[in-house]
């Protein structure tokens, strides 16, 4: 079984990788602007945490449309939620150190979506499910000067990423705190992916890669364990 992976986000690639996991990359076209354009019109304003859960399933869905059989899909998407509001990836360097004139010293918090959709054959355990989480952690950030803001925007990161920040980058230095997963602050919560699969009756162990030697990681893993005093 394969895994992809609708997002063209190096921290989510290298999460998965760290993980033991290479996926195949797919990145979808979504418009993403005209896909909140239509929620909003049949729905109304979406609360902050709906709003990357919906693009992570158009960005899912979109790659299902394509050729591939006998995967699970992966869809994410990430949007930052200060005093009610939704933030993506700011626009410009001006948006960007706007952002955190307003971010700075306070406590933000950060939502994850995930969409997966089982492509397997029925016959290897497919059950053909379409569904979604989100992950959500509370980000503190440091007091940081307006130099610190302005030399972060020039260095081009913020303008890169939701929220207009990392924690596993160059921002790092500027996050004091995190209540909640780490790794849905980078962009994709392992422990989340690890129950979604499970809902699928996929164990998260049977994506772990092959090494050069095309010895299982997992099978290396338990072997060493044994040994261990």
């Amino acid at each position: 079984m394969r895994l992809i992976l609708a997002s063209q986000s190096p921290a989510r690639l290298a999460t998965l990788r760290s993980a033991g996991i290479e996926p195949v990359v797919q990145v979808s076209g979504v418009d993403e602007d005209a896909v909140l354009a239509d929620a909003e019109a049949a729905r109304g304003p979406l609360p902050p945490a709906e709003i990357p859960l919906l693009l992570a399933r158009a960005k899912a869905e979109q790659v299902v449309d394509g050729t591939f059989s006998d995967v699970v899909v992966l869809g994410c998407d990430s949007m930052l939620e200060i005093d009610g509001t939704a933030y993506g990836k700011p626009t410009d360097g001006n948006e960007a150190a706007e952002r955190w004139r307003l971010m700075r010293g306070r406590t933000g918090v950060l939502h994850t979506g995930h969409w997966v959709i089982d492509r397997r054959d029925p016959g290897k355990g497919g059950t053909g499910a379409s569904f979604g989480s989100t992950a959500t952690t509370q980000v503190h950030f440091a007091d940081v000067t307006d130099d610190e803001i302005d030399a972060y925007v020039a260095s081009g990161e913020p303008l890169r990423v939701a929220g207009a920040f990392t924690v596993d980058g160059l921002g790092g230095a500027f996050i004091t705190g995190i209540e909640g997963d780490h790794h849905a602050v980078v962009g994709l919560s392992l422990p989340l992916l690890r129950t979604m699969l499970a809902d699928l009756g996929v164990s998260i162990t049977d994506l772990w890669r092959v090494d050069p030697d095309h010895e299982p990681v997992r099978r290396r893993a338990r072997r060493s364990g044994r040994g261990a005093a």
